[in-house]
């Protein structure tokens, strides 16, 4: 059973991926936007196949860790299937928000996860320019799922579901869409995401839904008055290979072996949030929008 939900998955994102690929790409090009580029396009295909083949290669074992607190688990669901499986996804999205809030919180995560923020265009195969080590700890933050009685085949299934959602909210061709603005993870807000713009950093966390955005504070609209910059807020300026997975990497391994640094603050630098330093050289999301909106306080 399960091999048959997982194939016709596949059966039915691929047609929709090939469809809203293709489209964005001819409109690009009549158009004149520019939205894709030959190096972007590879570099996020090489992501993608590192990040799949990893995830591949450990998925047996992910499974058996699900399966193993499955077994442990506290309740018995007596669910209908329709419920089961609304509840499933809804606690799946849930805990995904948690999984994408520390990898933006927390350095060491941060470095796995910049991979897929490090683009500086915005399209629908940025959708697939993944977290490359993201699947060797993924899974954890599914654990509480799996104790709570949903079986682990299903809890990845529905992971793999939403993901399809969350594919296709990278683009720049569609606009706002009304009332599922306040529902749903939809375009806009997603721009929003991957925005290197100080008002947009750490903001629209969730992947299908956006009401933990609203109810955990990370929640930001898109604001005309303040287009969209994609990339880093320090850009790598790179398609290198090894350069695209570990420059950030590098980058801690150099802070962490500054001079006049305590065991304390190199610790800070490793799994503190992105952008602190023990001397104030680099600022946090959250210290660069204090400074924006004491700014934008005294302009008026």
């Amino acid at each position: 059973m399960s091999e048959f939900r997982e194939s016709l998955l596949v059966l039915i994102s691929v047609p929709i991926y090939a469809l809203v690929i293709g489209f964005e790409l001819f409109y690009s090009y009549f158009k004149n936007k520019g939205l894709y580029s030959a190096k972007g396009l590879i570099s996020n295909i090489y992501l993608t196949a590192l990040n799949m083949g990893l995830d591949v290669l450990i998925r047996v074992f992910c499974l058996f860790v699900l399966d193993y607190f499955y077994k442990m688990r506290l309740t018995e669901l007596s669910f209908s299937p329709v419920l089961y499986w609304f509840i499933l996804i809804i606690s799946e999205d849930f805990m995904y928000y948690w999984l994408h809030r520390v990898d933006h919180y927390c350095r060491f995560f941060w470095a796995v996860h910049i991979t897929h923020h490090s683009s500086e265009e915005f399209n629908f195969t940025v959708g697939f320019r993944s977290s490359v080590f993201q699947p060797l700890y993924r899974f954890i933050y599914f654990i509480p799922l799996a104790l709570f009685g949903f079986n682990g085949l299903d809890i990845m299934f529905a992971y793999s579901a939403t993901q399809i959602f969350g594919i296709l909210a990278h683009t720049q061709t569609i606009g706002k869409l009304g009332v599922l603005e306040y529902i749903l993870v939809t375009p806009s807000h997603h721009r929003v995401h991957h925005g290197s713009n100080v008002r947009y950093l750490d903001k629209n966390m969730g992947m299908l839904l956006i009401i933990w955005d609203k109810l955990f504070g990370t929640f930001q609209k898109e604001e005309e008055s303040d287009p969209v910059k994609y990339g880093l807020t320090s850009n790598i300026n790179t398609y290198h290979p090894v350069t695209m997975v570990f420059h950030e990497w590098k980058n801690i391994l150099t802070d962490v072996m500054k001079k006049n640094c305590s065991p304390l603050q190199k610790l800070g630098y490793i799994f503190g949030p992105p952008g602190w330093s023990h001397d104030g050289s680099t600022k946090t999301a959250t210290q660069l929008r204090a400074e924006l909106k004491e700014k934008e306080s005294i302009n008026g």
